[in-house]
């Protein structure tokens, strides 16, 4: 048997997938599609929440499971009208708790470790093993084969990020760092060019990045706030000119960073 499962969420969906898949792991015969949808926060997107149920429903031929950690009651509303088997997260089990309490709870996304089976575990390390050598650009021929490359400034979270991708994902990720005179030459390296749309930018607040780079090599030039600042500027200026999507990292979790990067450029898990 298959059956399609949506993992749907306003925050990073971590919550949504770690219950889902603890529940789905209890019907070992039955195969399932997870489809995770993070960040479903306005009417707009659960609108495309309810279509793409409905074309699963089409494509199966049976009712979809839907498990969703979705805070707001509108969106929430919407999303119930899908001919789904729904499983609300919050109406099953906090409102419950907020009733006997006598209070409002706290919405907060939390993180779970499943049981990693063999084919999952073997696509997880081929897409670590990518990472590591596709990191700071050590690698760039291999290119082609990566999904997602990373640009930025030394220091700016491309490594962290590249690697909690490909162990949550299975996506391979590599990435590259911008030097001072690529980011002086207003142009992309030529070893970039050829995969524009791969690439995602990462920014991130100057005197943070200073600090960071204080830890690596104190009173350098490479860690001062002016040469910082001037790395960061260039940086954002060129991720605009070229329409480059990117993200500070400044206030977010690599977590975040992850899930907003696989949501913005549409990338599929590899691992379920």
């Amino acid at each position: 048997m298959k059956r399609t499962a949506f993992f749907i969420s306003d925050g990073t969906g971590i919550t949504a997938e770690a219950l889902g898949n603890s529940l789905l792991a209890q019907f070992a015969d039955i195969v399932f599609e997870r489809i995770t949808l993070p960040y479903i926060d306005s009417i707009e997107k659960a609108h495309e929440v309810v279509t793409a149920v409905r074309e699963a429903h089409i494509k199966d031929g049976t009712k979809p499971i839907l498990i969703d950690t979705i805070v707001d009651e509108n969106i929430r509303q919407l999303i119930s009208q899908s001919e789904a088997i729904k499983i609300d997260i919050f109406s099953t089990f906090i409102k419950p708790l907020e009733s006997e309490l006598g209070i409002k709870s706290r919405y907060s996304v939390g993180q779970s470790h499943g049981i990693v089976e063999s084919q999952r575990y073997k696509n997880r390390i081929e897409s670590v093993n990518f990472a590591l050598d596709n990191d700071d650009g050590m690698r760039t021929r291999h290119y082609d084969e990566a999904d997602i490359i990373l640009v930025g400034v030394s220091r700016c979270g491309k490594t962290p990020t590249c690697l909690y991708m490909a162990l949550q994902f299975g996506v391979r990720a590599a990435n590259y760092p911008l030097t001072e005179d690529d980011l002086e030459s207003n142009g992309l390296p030529s070893c970039l060019k050829p995969y524009q749309n791969k690439l995602y930018g990462l920014t991130i607040d100057p005197f943070q990045l200073a600090a960071i780079r204080h830890e690596r090599r104190a009173n350098s030039r490479y860690a001062s706030l002016t040469q910082c600042e001037t790395e960061v500027v260039f940086g954002e200026q060129l991720f605009k000119s070229l329409k480059i999507p990117f993200i500070n990292t400044t206030t977010f979790s690599i977590e975040e960073i992850s899930t907003r990067i696989m949501a913005d450029r549409g990338l599929k898990r590899r691992i379920n």
